[in-house]
């Protein structure tokens, strides 16, 4: 193998920092910046929402499948051509994404962009590991956690701002100017610094079922909810296929030559406990950022500009935090920091469970704060222990199967929230309405007043039930929040299942790995 190149220095390392900053930005801010702009996507489009989620849904199954690739391609194509060519690929994508004039069109270009994204993320991860000296990869890895963490929390407002303002076609028009920047200052930095390659035969049966099984299952969990779950014939097709399919994956990739994803990472004991505790971990951290600006648009009148307003200062904490933390993570044992990670997640989601209807901008707002300090010990430790140890060339398929679980989980963690969210509020409605009566004196006082201010008795149980409607879903978000915070209490054991590993060494394997 070819010489490491030395780390980078000066402005070159700044200039790197920041393109590499801004491909991985673009690229996680799409994942959710379209979330909110759906409805007038649809509405332009001439769909229905229930069709428009396929906008979502295709990007998310690309992404997922190619994510794991991004080890077996880096091997084939070198690590700066193929990052180079996913953003021009990712541009292009999100051009076309913005001048589709049909959905099936919107749809098909949202494949495409999702498909080049998957190495966008991992690749990034690697290059900026081997720009920075050794004992600065804690840093390295501060840089990169807050562009990949913060940007989800980002994307709604965002994509929320420039609905409102400008046209939906924006939030993929934005990539053009970004991503030409990103690339063209990333190739200018590290086109001399490619990785070997080598002519590896192609694993088509490998490819062949990562694709069956990864797409039954993000299908299924994007359309779980709307099409009620295993009572439908479609998600009980897609969750047998699922199932069948990873059986047969595994064991064909555990038995190729040349496996298309290299499994065998999570022999590795560090590998699997941190990957484990970053999947449970992301899954239900990201199923309540969707969560919360849902129940705030949909039941406390919030726009979705305001809800965006409430996750915004997310970013303050981690962004002061997280290059703190990377200075001195090589002196701290990396469980440490993920165990404070999580109990402060316990106490934000602890504090949303407390939330009433009643709660002022302030309020919602505290505990989006307070968050920001654990996204900044979050992922770096998770990281740091999940490269630690390994050699150069399997750097990239270990962050590409990381990433995988990471964002594979965060679409189980969504479809299990806004799930058991409405569950939960099916049965406080009831438990409620159980108490509005014709006796309740209470009840007919509320009747009598909305009815003096010139309601019809059927308006006024229509309001009175809108009302009972909105405490149910209060309270079952407050259920949803309580059991996440118990979730995370309890994740701190799966933490400590990683070996006990210096930090300092951690730190340095990783960015040794990325040299």
């Amino acid at each position: 193998m070819s010489a490491s190149p030395a780390p980078l220095s000066g402005g070159r390392l700044a200039l790197g920092t920041i393109a590499l900053s801004l491909a991985t930005f673009m690229n996680v801010l799409d994942t959710s910046i379209a979330n909110v702009s759906l409805p007038a996507i649809a509405g332009d489009l001439g769909v229905s929402p229930d069709q428009g989620t396929w906008i979502i849904t295709s990007f998310g199954v690309a992404n997922a499948i190619s994510l794991p690739l991004t080890g077996w391609l880096t091997q084939r194509y070198g690590q700066v051509r193929l990052f180079a060519a996913s953003v021009l690929l990712f541009i292009v994508a999100s051009f076309l994404c913005a001048l589709a004039p049909t959905l099936g069109l919107l749809i098909a270009f949202r494949v495409l962009q999702g498909a080049v994204a998957g190495p966008m993320i991992p690749l990034s991860q690697s290059l900026l590991l081997a720009s920075y000296p050794k004992a600065k990869a804690g840093s390295a890895l501060a840089i990169w956690g807050i562009t990949t963490l913060v940007a989800p929390v980002v994307g709604p407002l965002l994509g929320g701002w420039i609905t409102d303002n400008i046209s939906w076609p924006w939030i993929f028009y934005i990539n053009v100017p970004v991503g030409l920047v990103a690339v063209g200052a990333t190739w200018l930095i590290y086109r001399t610094r490619e990785t070997p390659t080598f002519k590896l035969p192609i694993d088509a049966v490998g490819l062949a079922l990562l694709v069956v099984w990864v797409g039954a299952l993000q299908v299924m969990l994007d359309k779980g909810k709307d099409l009620d779950w295993f009572g439908s014939t479609q998600i009980t097709l897609l969750a047998v296929t699922a199932v069948v399919g990873f059986a047969l994956f595994v064991v064909w990739e555990l038995t190729e030559a040349h496996p298309v994803v290299d499994l065998r990472l999570f022999a590795r004991r560090n590998f699997w406990t941190s990957s484990l505790a970053m999947s449970l971990a992301y899954g239900t951290f990201f199923g309540n950022v969707v969560l919360l600006p849902l129940w705030l648009q949909q039941y406390m009148g919030y726009t979705a500009t305001q809800a965006g307003l409430v996750l915004a200062p997310v970013g303050a904490l981690a962004i002061l935090l997280t290059p703190v933390v990377g200075r001195t993570v090589h002196k701290v044992d990396p469980r440490h920091f993920a165990t404070g990670a999580f109990l402060v997640f316990a106490l934000v989601l602890y504090m949303r469970s407390r939330f009433n209807t009643s709660a002022d901008l302030w309020t919602l707002m505290l505990p989006t704060i307070i968050q920001g300090a654990a996204l900044a010990i979050f992922f770096i430790p998770l990281v740091t222990l999940s490269l630690a140890g390994l050699s150069p060339e399997r750097i990239p398929a270990a962050s590409g199967l990381f990433n995988f679980a990471r964002i594979t989980a965060g679409s189980f963690g969504t479809s299990i929230a806004t799930t058991l969210w409405d569950h939960r509020a099916t049965l406080h409605h009831a438990q409620l309405a159980a108490h509005v009566t014709g006796s309740d004196p209470a009840t007919v006082a509320a009747l009598a007043a909305m009815q003096a201010r010139g309601l019809t008795p059927e308006q006024s149980y229509a309001q009175l039930n809108r009302v009972v409607d909105q405490q149910a879903f209060m309270l079952s978000a407050n259920d949803v929040f309580f059991a996440s915070a118990v979730l995370f209490v309890l994740l701190i054991a799966v933490v400590w299942l990683a070996r006990p590993v210096h930090s300092a060494a951690s730190a340095r394997d990783a960015a040794a790995g990325a040299h």
